[in-house]
């Protein structure tokens, strides 16, 4: 595609889908903090972790990418919340040919107390926190920059890459649908609830204008956390308030959304596309366009890149690449910095013309960052594919990639020009894998998704998609 830079209001945005941007030339302290993503809402925390399983070993993920998205010149620090597989560490060193940062250990409830000696005004006396002071790296991040973040930055003496509002009201899909609107970009038909008993008014004026199904999303949410579907609008039941628990407005009025769905209003087929971007202090970078592969209740399940029908519509793309510039440069504007995605939903209509809807932006590490960077770091021209296996038995990881290598499914630089990286494990209380993320990396779309059929045959267990 080569780079093309579109210049608008002061912030230039890149389109550089052929091949990785200059991520960060500085190093890092990183906070695998997963479950703070919703800044501070318990009641969300617990409903991530209930849905996810084994979520204190989901910040893995981030093990061999830190080193590509922090390329100074010390040593970057990953705070997990629990140890990563060392085998399958040894495996991104000496087989991939990986760096890989220092890492140290911080359990979620050990950070969250931290935080709330840090709001009393007091310094926290933790071993974690000595030895980020001798670490080399001068800045912070995490998957969010919260409150608690933010304290720890200070105590230590150290700044944060992207602010705390820029990461709060960057993930606010409220104040991002306000923006859409105001500079005229498609949206679905979005009725406000301020309160849990607004929600049956809205459901109501939504059925009068003809959507069969409609959505309620909280200002902040995740991977379908925070986020109900109503299949039914003639089904409602009486007392709809109920539909919408009170921690849905922790942090103000709730959007309820008409579904767009093949068969109404015109709309014959739907795709959910995701943008990769990276935002530093100049410019907003595209560096790539995926599908993201979603469960009925639109929790996320994975990605693939490219989308398997962007190549016969560059109209399609092109949109694609207009808004997510627009909806970049807002994140910028709100003082975000870091890698994020914008989400979209294509509606393609009977009469071949099409629409495009920025659903939201998460402003953050997501899930289809780490898969995207290190597939475009191995092959800049190549196909990729990301599922999440869980396991029926669970397996020590060491079985699990002496599989992978006996079988030659295992991803090898330079040797293979198609393979399964398995990217992260998830380790139950047992010590064993239940679940993993495997990247399957191939020179087409078609070549990734086989990949991963013969990989499961492969295994010495019965994994399937999660």
């Amino acid at each position: 595609m080569g780079f093309t830079i579109h210049v608008s209001e002061g912030v230039k945005v890149a389109d550089s889908t052929d091949k990785l941007p200059a991520f960060w030339n500085e190093n890092a302290v990183f906070v695998a903090n997963l479950l703070g993503l919703f800044f501070g809402n318990e009641e969300e925390t617990g409903m991530l972790a209930e849905e996810v399983g084994e979520v204190d070993s989901y910040g893995g993920r981030l093990l061999p990418v830190i080193d590509l998205l922090f390329a100074g010149p010390e040593r970057n620090l990953l705070v997990l919340e629990r140890e990563p597989d060392p085998v399958l560490s040894r495996y991104f060193v000496e087989t991939a040919g990986l760096s890989l940062p220092d890492v140290e250990v911080l359990a979620h409830q050990d950070y969250v107390d931290m935080g709330r000696q840090l709001v009393a005004g007091r310094v926290p006396d933790t071993v974690i926190l000595d030895v980020l002071r001798q670490h080399p790296a001068c800045r912070v991040d995490g998957y969010v920059t919260d409150a608690i973040l933010t304290g720890m930055a200070e105590c230590l003496g150290m700044t944060t890459f992207s602010s705390f509002a820029g990461s709060h009201e960057g993930n606010n899909k409220l104040l991002l649908h306000r923006y859409l609107e105001s500079i005229g970009l498609p949206t679905a038909r979005t009725e406000i609830a301020e309160q849990p008993l607004a929600v049956e008014d809205c459901l109501e004026r939504l059925r009068r204008a003809g959507y069969s199904a409609a959505v309620i999303k909280a200002p902040i949410g995740a991977s379908g956390i925070g986020l109900i579907k109503i299949e039914d609008l003639t089904a409602v039941p009486p007392d709809a308030s109920e539909l919408a628990p009170t921690h849905f407005f922790t942090e103000g009025p709730c959007m309820v959304q008409g579904w767009i769905k093949p068969g109404e209003f015109g709309v014959s087929h739907v795709h959910s596309p995701s943008v990769q971007l990276f935002l530093d202090e100049q410019e907003v970078v595209i560096y790539d366009l995926t599908e993201q592969i979603l469960s009925h209740e639109s929790v996320h399940e994975g990605n693939e890149s490219p989308p398997p029908y962007l190549a016969e519509h560059p109209e399609w793309r092109a949109e694609m690449i207009r808004q997510a510039g627009e909806a970049g440069r807002w994140l910028h504007s709100r003082g975000y910095r870091g890698t994020a995605s914008a989400d979209f939903l294509l509606a393609e209509q009977d009469d071949g013309g099409f629409t495009v809807y920025v659903c939201e932006l998460n402003a953050r590490v997501t899930g289809a960052t780490y898969p995207s960077v290190l597939a475009r770091h191995f092959m800049p021209d190549g196909a990729w594919l990301l599922r999440n296996l869980r396991f029926t038995e669970p397996v020590p990881g060491a079985e699990l990639m002496h599989m992978l290598a006996t079988a030659h499914d295992l991803f090898v630089p330079g040797e293979s020009e198609s393979g399964v990286m398995p990217v992260n494990f998830n380790t139950g209380d047992d010590g064993l894998i239940h679940k993993g993320q495997f990247l399957c990396l191939a020179p087409s779309s078609g070549g990734s998704k086989m990949l991963l059929e013969i990989a499961k045959l492969d295994m010495p267990c019965t994994p399937d998609r999660d």
